[in-house]
């Protein structure tokens, strides 16, 4: 087996980074909602809302992690908000969340000076708040997030 690599995702990944999203859409048992067009114009366009790092065995994509910068002013810092982590099945329980985590952590630090990393995990997938636990990530207290889409989004004046 070769050795699983973990680079920054180019322009000439976007079949690997939209793949890879809807695999995590189908392990997760959500509706995959993003087309390849809109993934390649968030990721690659001339206003990019996320990087993405991609885990490669081989010609394989195993995994990837999905994360764009945030300041929280409560913090006094910037953060790393990270909206989508995938292992494949066959790369799971071998370290390569934690590598992907790394690797944004890193890579928010030397952009943005980010300090934190912050996301979320559906309180139905155990073995993913038991993983994020193990990591040390932590709920934060008094905080609920809301959400605003569609015409409610719309009719504000």
């Amino acid at each position: 087996m070769s050795a699983t690599l973990i680079r920054l995702a180019g322009p000439q990944d976007c079949a690997r980074v939209s793949d890879a999203l809807r695999a995590l859409s189908h392990d997760t048992n959500d509706t995959h909602r993003a087309s390849d067009a809109l993934i390649a114009a968030a990721g690659f366009g001339a206003h990019p809302a996320y990087l993405a790092l991609l885990a490669e065995a081989g010609a394989e994509t195993v995994g990837l992690a999905l994360f764009s910068p945030f300041l929280s002013t409560t913090r006094g810092k910037v953060g790393a908000y990270v909206s989508d982590l995938w292992v494949a099945a066959s790369q799971r329980g071998q370290g390569l969340g934690p590598r992907l985590l790394a690797g944004v952590r890193d890579a928010a630090r030397s952009r943005w000076g980010a300090a934190f990393l912050r996301l979320a995990v559906y309180h139905d997938n155990p073995r993913a708040v038991a993983f994020y636990a193990r990591l040390g990530f932590v709920a934060t207290a008094g905080e609920h997030w809301i959400a605003l889409d569609g015409a409610p989004l719309e009719a504000l004046a």
